[in-house]
């Protein structure tokens, strides 16, 4: 590990199990809270218990034990679909590997030829509720900016070290004028 930072939602690591020359590996992974897991199981028993009781002492229809099944199945799925880590895989040779490990074992990965990207760019999305900044590539041949991070949001102090080690594997002077030239 050659590098690494923490703040309360995610904790970045820099690997490097080989010559940073050849592969250089980011990760941004999502802290685990117990706590999440606890409530959303919690709540999904507290539901179903609160149906049965409708069911059994009230004497409701068994419409309403149905549908707390439906949403304690919905809760957990919603868990259970939940982001353990994103991985940012250079290899200056060949491009760049972005992976999304997810809690329930499922990794979806995307590969971008090295050939192909034209810039990495660090935004700052503004929304009606929040702001935060995203890592994305200009790509060749594509109408639309490719996200680094498809499901987290880390803060700008986690994407700079990966946006500079894209920079160096493209060949992109980064430096804090590079990012602001375009606006």
């Amino acid at each position: 590990m050659v590098g690494s930072s923490t703040n309360s939602r995610y904790k970045y690591l820099h690997d490097c199990k080989w010559p940073c020359e050849a592969v250089d590996v980011h990760h941004i992974i999502v802290r685990k809270s117990g706590a999440k897991g606890f409530f959303v199981y919690f709540f999904a028993l507290i539901i179903l218990a609160t149906a049965f009781y409708l069911f059994l002492v009230k004497e409701k229809s068994v419409i309403i034990v149905l549908w707390s099944l439906l949403l304690d199945a919905f809760l957990v799925k919603l868990l259970r679909k939940s982001v353990e880590k994103e991985s940012v895989v250079v290899m200056p040779a060949f491009g760049v590997q972005l992976e999304t490990h997810y809690v329930s074992g499922k990794i979806t990965r995307r590969f971008v030829p090295m050939d192909k990207i034209l810039k990495p760019v660090l935004l700052e999305c503004v929304t009606p509720v929040t702001c935060y900044w995203s890592l994305s590539f200009i790509v060749r041949g594509e109408a639309e900016l490719v996200l680094v991070f498809k499901e987290l949001r880390p803060p700008m102090k986690m994407l700079v070290p990966i946006w500079k080690a894209l920079c160096a594997a493209t060949g992109i002077k980064g430096g804090s004028n590079t990012s602001m030239e375009d606006g």
